[in-house]
């Protein structure tokens, strides 16, 4: 998720949150800068007691329109223990098609770093190739697509699809998703509704807040509040 009319032309110091959205943005963090998000989520299917994780995305900017991302949970519980998650790299490659839209390309891996017994690793290496759109359709609203395989490496690969659009006035922004995952080796067919609240204190920080509304009854509802802060320039 991005702040309608933020893009490009943002300060390169200002937070470009990619969280609370399960899909991202087309944009990429400034170069020579590291962002971190992090954020607490309780889910489950049929209680929000079922699950609770606290998740981290490091993103650092390599060059103008490329972005490495490291994210994961560093925690996480569930009915069988705890443990942290499987480990995600991502590299993003973006352009502008003009001064309102960008497009991108995600190709990610997720190592099985995570502890299998609290069932919070996928158990293999999987990988995954998402296709991003990023719109300012109008002065206040924003709108985020996003399309690709994921889940590849364990028989049929999860076709992941997403359409998201945001409205921001001033320091408040409402943003609102809905996506679906197909069936594949990793997972059944998932489809959900997000709705989250973004409020931004200081151009370094944004605070996000809202759930997921599961649309079928494998996808898990979910409550999560989190932040993003911009750490600044690490190189030159």
């Amino acid at each position: 998720m991005i702040l309608a009319g933020a893009g490009a032309a943002q300060s390169p110091r200002a937070a470009n949150p990619e969280r609370p959205t399960v899909a991202t943005h087309a944009y990429a963090v400034a170069p020579g800068y590291w962002e971190l998000e992090q954020g607490f989520s309780i889910r489950g299917l049929h209680s929000l007691r079922e699950m609770t994780s606290w998740d981290l995305n490091l993103k650092l900017g390599l060059a103008r329109g490329w972005q490495l991302g490291i994210s994961g949970p560093a925690y996480g519980r569930t009915g069988t223990g705890t443990g942290v998650g499987d480990l995600g790299v991502a590299l993003k490659a973006r352009t502008d098609v003009t001064s309102r839209i960008a497009v991108g390309v995600v190709p990610g891996v997720t190592l099985p770093t995570g502890s299998r017994r609290a069932g919070l690793s996928a158990g293999r290496t999987l990988g995954a190739v998402v296709g991003v759109m990023s719109a300012d359709v109008a002065p206040a609203w924003h709108v985020d697509l996003n399309l690709g395989p994921t889940g590849v490496g364990a028989g049929a690969p999860q076709w992941f699809g997403s359409a998201g659009v945001s409205w921001s006035r001033g320091p408040a922004a409402l943003t609102t998703e809905f996506f679906g995952f197909t069936t594949g080796g990793v997972g059944p067919a998932l489809s959900g509704a997000l709705v989250a609240v973004l409020i931004t204190p200081g151009e370094r920080v944004v605070v996000d807040a809202g759930g997921v509304w599961g649309v079928t009854w494998q996808t898990p509802d979910q409550l999560f509040l989190g932040v993003t802060t911009n750490l600044g320039r690490i190189f030159e």
